[in-house]
């Protein structure tokens, strides 16, 4: 397997993860998904302190 398909799995799963964590505590999905996409799984954890809107 080439190595950018590998990141490219990965970077979708970490999309799919932070969508679903900060649907569920009701924050701003949008900055997630684009935060997941330029960091990465490194994303995740600081998806679940994400604030909710108001």
């Amino acid at each position: 397997m080439h190595p950018l398909v590998g990141l490219l799995f990965v970077t979708v799963i970490s999309v799919f993860a932070c969508h679903y964590i900060v649907a569920k505590r009701r924050g701003d999905t949008v900055f997630w998904v684009v935060m997941a996409i330029l960091i990465g799984p490194l994303a995740i954890p600081f998806a679940f302190f994400a604030k909710p809107k108001r």
